[in-house]
């Protein structure tokens, strides 16, 4: 039986610009670990483990093909319209769309998905709350 959750691995081409997308939203670089044709950068957020696992592969130019079963991670963010801004005027990161409130249900926050440089989708949630459900599920 697993005991925590470790990290999550994406695959980036550029990891400059990879670390300044997830620094611009509170990560820690954190180490990088080298291998014979790839290496790792380790990001964490304050008070948490590494989480984030970026690799990067030697000699890639091709934009990796994210398929259909990813979707996205998330992420609770203090301010939402200011983290957009700050995304926005730093990196030119905008959201798919304006943020909104999941499914329609005004009982749960403002959320909007972002995009890092590599395409993979990033939740941005305003302020923190559990993990929401309806109550008849678990």
């Amino acid at each position: 039986m697993a005991s925590h959750l470790v990290h999550t691995c994406v695959r980036v081409r550029d990891i400059d610009a990879s670390v300044r997308f997830y620094e611009a939203l509170g990560f820690e670089k954190r180490g990088r670990l080298n291998f014979e044709t790839a290496f790792n950068v380790y990001m964490g957020l304050p008070g948490d483990g590494d989480r984030l696992e970026l690799t990067v592969n030697d000699d890639r130019e091709q934009p990796y093909d994210l398929g259909d079963g990813y979707n996205h991670i998330a992420l609770v963010v203090d301010d939402l319209e200011q983290q957009l801004a700050d995304l926005k005027a730093g990196l030119g990161v905008e959201p798919e769309k304006p943020p909104f409130h999941p499914g329609g249900r005004a009982e749960l926050p403002h959320i909007a998905f972002v995009q890092d440089p590599d395409g993979y989708r990033v939740e941005l949630i305003d302020g923190g709350f559990p993990t929401p459900r309806d109550p008849d599920e678990r």
